[in-house]
């Protein structure tokens, strides 16, 4: 055999092997205070180590126990926040360093969603942080160090409707866009990129409706359905077709992605679950009660339903049951080619006494797609933690630089780092 074969024949028992491996996740509490629903993360001051930021704080890496502050929460939750305000609650919050009193989780967080993007140029990862709904949106600029000074905050957006705002591209010139309603109005934002401290600008697709799209409302996707290479937006009730040029308005179809009467889940994700070539919809029911599904678009552009889950564990294949799917991502975690869907139980969404099952165990999973050739597939379940679950979001990807996805996640129970394991 000669060397080519065998360096082939080496990389496809390498691929087999790391397949077949037994995958865990070590977990990294980095605190049990209550701080925020959502967190992400980058290497905020270039040193070779991923940071966190979950809250008002950057979590400096590797091993997240040192914290810099660089927002500041609310002084009071009723007021608006100006400039002027923001930098005299950031003075007193420092202040009470290193005791800074956390978040009640009988309440509520400002922090509901963060993100991070150079969205500046300058080469370092700046913060986004998607506050309560019905709120402001607000990017803070990275200083390229670690400071013990409040970043400096640019709001680009007024009032975020929706529970699952995201970031993401839809106009297709390679940079994020705010994923939003407001208004009673289903679009997105744009930012002006030639100055991204500016107010982005609004772009809703359909006539208001307040009742439908208000401050509170549940579930929100993108993604290109019909494959014509531009992202559609989607809600429960169908999705809304991206138009060729601007001026046209987008044709709603009406598909339902959850049952009557549910309230919507988290973020609708669009992927092609079997490997037909089509893409399909994976979506919760509701955010606060039971449900999950995968749609599966046929090729007249119908979907067929498959749940996942429900109320009951015989109402998924594999046994499974847990409630309030408010955040969901996709990744490829097994490395075969094929992403994979994480989501978990939210903990304590309203309160211990609120809701389905407020007190059960705060699970989260990841579920493996496993395509069977002939156009099924299979979401199996795989236990990650039994104590810690899932926020408004729940973020993937390489957080120590091993080559492999992990999970970040910050809720109610604290935020915790689950890297993966190879056995």
């Amino acid at each position: 055999m000669n060397i080519t074969a065998r360096l082939a024949l080496l990389a496809l028992l390498g691929t087999s092997l790391s397949h077949a491996a037994e995958i865990t996740f070590k977990k990294i509490t980095v605190t049990r205070e209550f701080w925020s629903e959502g967190a992400h993360f980058a290497d905020f001051d270039h040193d070779g180590n991923v940071d966190i930021c979950a809250g008002p704080f950057i979590w400096w890496g590797p091993d997240f126990k040192t914290r810099s502050a660089y927002s500041a929460p609310k002084a009071d939750p009723k007021k608006p926040v100006t400039d002027a305000d923001y930098l005299t609650n950031y003075a007193a919050f420092v202040k009470t360093a290193p005791d800074y009193k956390a978040y009640d989780p009988h309440g509520y967080s400002d922090y509901f969603l963060s993100y991070t993007y150079d969205f500046n140029n300058d080469g370092f990862a700046d913060i986004i942080v998607f506050s309560w709904p019905g709120e402001i949106t607000a990017w803070y600029e990275n200083p390229g160090k670690r400071t013990d000074q409040a970043w400096k905050r640019h709001v680009i957006f007024d009032v975020t409707d929706n529970e699952s705002p995201q970031l993401g591209d839809v106009t297709g010139h390679g940079k994020p866009d705010l994923v939003v309603h407001t208004g009673g109005r289903l679009g997105y934002a744009e930012l002006d990129w030639s100055d991204p401290t500016k107010l982005a600008t609004f772009h809703p697709i359909t006539k208001p409706d307040v009742k439908k799209y208000f401050r509170y409302t549940h579930g929100y996707g993108f993604g290109d359905i019909n494959g014509d290479g531009r992202p559609d937006l989607l809600d429960k009730e169908g999705w809304y077709e991206h138009p060729a040029t601007p001026s046209e308005e987008w044709t709603f179809h009406a598909t339902p992605f959850a049952p009557a009467g549910s309230r919507g889940g988290s973020q609708m994700q669009v992927y092609d679950v079997n490997g037909d070539g089509r893409n399909d919809v994976i979506a919760s029911w509701d955010a606060h009660g039971y449900g999950l599904a995968w749609y599966e678009q046929q090729k007249d552009g119908s979907f067929t339903q498959h749940q996942i889950m429900g109320s009951k564990p015989e109402d998924s294949p594999h046994g499974v049951k847990f409630s309030q799917l408010h955040a969901t991502d996709m990744a490829d975690i097994n490395g075969d080619g094929v992403k994979d869907l994480i989501t978990g139980k939210r903990y304590w969404a309203h309160g211990p006494n609120k809701d389905e099952e407020p007190g059960a165990p705060a699970v989260l999973y990841w579920f493996e797609i496993k395509r069977d050739g002939k156009g099924g597939a299979d979401f199996i379940p795989h236990l990650i933690d039994d104590d810690s679950g899932v926020g408004t979001q729940v973020t993937t990807g390489d957080i120590n630089k091993d080559g492999l996805t992990d999970i970040l996640v910050s809720n109610k129970k604290g935020i915790f780092v689950f890297l993966q394991e190879r056995k």
